[in-house]
């Protein structure tokens, strides 16, 4: 709908030596690259072209672990890696800016401190209790209008048109799983799994919480329920990303047990701004013990 195309359309590109699959991000002014086949040299013209045509300030492309040398050679930089993001193989977040503003971080240093405080922190493996006067489910298209209240309250700007209810139920029937918290019938915190069944991998994602009800371990809780209803679909690969600023997301990844892989620099407008991304990967197939096993 013309509602959706405003924000971003998705579309194969083909030549006679490649094809890609291609999301043309308007709202967040960048080109995503999700998959691809065929002639490396091909596909990076290709994407560039679409970037000027369209007027986009960044590209990426999550790269096969055969291919990513290719493009770094041709100038561009390795941001982040998604672990076993192929069906267990590695994707490299490979990017291209061509806006110098775009290029540069306006606060990674700070991103550092509060990265540096996260890793300290000892996990918390065990499973989240639900406060009692709160009630889990997995969502519904009839709550989207309410979720869609929620995404609007929470967010001044959003990657994706969360504050609109024909785009949260249109997600949901498309396979979209959302996990839900309320309390006396009231929406207050929730969370969803993107999944991508032809990788079996899932991105958590949409995660927003009231601000009265915050520092209550509230995503923890969401994103526990989240990750065994992936694991009962048998979807291992789960990846997350937060915003750089935000000590309390990257905080409940980190102490989940996910690891950090890397960060997207400028990578979507959030709040008021282009935002730094964390990138937070974990296998759901292993058990985490410490930080620093492999």
């Amino acid at each position: 709908m013309l509602e959706e195309q405003a924000y971003y359309t998705n579309h194969v590109e083909q030549g006679c030596d490649y094809d890609m699959h291609v999301c043309l991000d308007f709202f967040n002014k960048r080109i995503r690259v999700d998959d691809y086949r065929g002639n490396i040299d091909a596909i990076y013209g290709r994407m560039c072209e679409l970037a000027s045509q369209h007027a986009l300030t960044k590209a990426f492309v999550k790269a096969r672990e055969e291919d990513w040398p290719a493009f770094l050679s041709k100038g561009c930089m390795l941001e982040g890696i998604y672990k076993g993001y192929f069906l267990g193989s590695d994707a490299y977040c490979i990017a291209v800016y061509f806006d110098l503003e775009r290029r540069t971080s306006d606060y990674w240093i700070e991103e550092d401190q509060i990265l540096g405080q996260v890793l300290q922190l000892p996990l918390k493996p065990e499973h989240p209790q639900i406060p009692a006067d709160c009630t889990l489910r997995i969502a519904q298209p009839e709550d989207a209008e309410a979720l869609a209240a929620l995404y609007g309250q929470v967010f001044q700007t959003y990657p994706t048109p969360m504050s609109q209810p024909w785009y949260v139920e249109k997600v949901i029937r498309e396979g979209t799983v959302f996990y839900i918290l309320e309390q006396a019938g009231l929406l207050i915190s929730a969370a969803s799994a993107e999944i991508n069944e032809a990788y079996r991998n899932a991105e958590i994602t949409d995660c927003a919480t009231l601000p009265a009800y915050r520092k209550l371990g509230l995503m923890r809780v969401l994103i526990f329920a989240l990750e065994e209803e992936l694991r009962s679909r048998n979807i291992y690969c789960a990846y997350s990303l937060a915003r750089a600023l935000s000590f309390g997301m990257n905080a409940a990844l980190g102490q989940m047990g996910y690891r950090y892989y890397g960060r997207l620099t400028k990578s979507v407008e959030i709040y008021d701004k282009f935002e730094d991304m964390n990138l937070w990967v974990k296998d759901l197939a292993q058990q985490e013990e410490g930080r620093n096993d492999n």
